[in-house]
């Protein structure tokens, strides 16, 4: 995830500063939440906590989330699930997935009614090595980080994502005036 984002954000979002902060799997960012959002003292910084969703609740994983950071005191951190995998979203792009592995016939695999719904496909890694066997999820997510656009994905699950990125930059931009009046 992090190397698509660290792609993705500044091409789709150049004037907003950023950092990814990597976790070795999902544990350790369960773990690590409240401590690392309860230490992090820099004044003005908006968190957002992004997971795939691997096959499990999506309702009930974004609570525990939200309620991880409550614990580290930011209950005003954007949290956001992959439904159900991080290649969902690449799915959810043919056209950038065909440009990113030269292969025009993946143009159209968004009209095909098992891709139609991404955030619903089951195993979408699965389906991206299967459509793509030399697919590897390293240098596949540099490929579509640099392919990948703000309007063009039919997964809800990548869109949420990017409104909620936008909204925070523009929140970042346009603090709220305070002060005497």
């Amino acid at each position: 995830m992090q190397v698509l984002l660290d792609g993705l954000l500044p091409r789709l979002f150049p004037d907003l500063p950023f950092l990814c902060v990597a976790h070795e799997g999902k544990r350790d960012l369960e773990l690590s939440i409240p401590r690392k959002l309860r230490a992090w003292r820099e004044p003005g910084v908006r968190f957002a906590v992004i997971r795939d969703n691997d096959g499990g609740d999506c309702v009930q994983l974004k609570a525990a989330l939200r309620q991880l950071c409550d614990e580290g005191g930011r209950g005003d951190t954007v949290v956001r699930i992959a439904c159900q995998e991080m290649e969902a979203w690449y799915l959810g792009e043919a056209p950038a997935l065909a440009a990113a592995f030269s292969m025009p016939a993946l143009q159209n695999l968004g009209r095909r009614a098992r891709f139609r719904d991404p955030d619903s496909v089951l195993q979408p890694s699965a389906q991206v090595e299967r459509l793509i066997p030399e697919f590897q999820k390293v240098s596949g997510a540099r490929r579509m980080a640099e392919q990948l656009s703000r309007n063009g994905n039919q997964s809800n699950s990548f869109r949420v994502l990017l409104e909620s990125i936008e909204a925070m930059g523009q929140a970042l931009a346009n603090p709220p005036q305070g002060g005497l009046v």
